[in-house]
């Protein structure tokens, strides 16, 4: 298990490209005692939610689309993506030495727990993602 204050400096070091890169903002930081935790940036048009449920050892990253500056139901498929939905979509489209060049982004950081490793590897292909979004269908 991870603590709240420890999962949320990990999740600002490994996404900090959201806001030096993507010019993103952190809007919100929620940590419910030791159970969830759920940090949040958006620009103008998204909202990225990186969360997990320490007990269940469940992360998930998820970039809805704004509706008007609002989250849109989250029943809403084509508004609530996942981020191994957006993968599915957009890593089969880039080649390999794109994905090296992302990688290479992210050697700086040493992921010593399995979760940090998870965080990492979202950050790595949420990063992707993001520089591709355009090719979302």
């Amino acid at each position: 298990m991870i603590e709240g204050n420890e999962y949320v400096e990990t999740v600002e070091l490994y996404f900090d490209f959201l806001i030096t890169e993507f010019g993103f903002k952190k809007t919100e930081k929620v940590i419910k005692d030791n159970v969830y935790y759920d940090i949040q940036y958006h620009d103008k048009t998204r909202n990225v939610s990186i969360s997990y449920e320490n007990i269940e050892d469940y992360l998930q990253v998820i970039i809805s689309m704004l509706q008007h500056g609002k989250l849109p139901h989250f029943d809403d498929k084509t508004k609530t993506l996942h981020l191994n939905h957006l993968n599915a979509q957009i890593l089969p489209e880039l080649g390999n030495e794109e994905i090296i060049q992302n990688s290479q982004y992210f050697l700086e950081f040493d992921a010593k727990s399995e979760l940090e490793r998870k965080l990492l590897k979202s950050a790595k292909e949420l990063r992707l993602c993001l520089k591709h979004f355009e090719l979302i269908k």
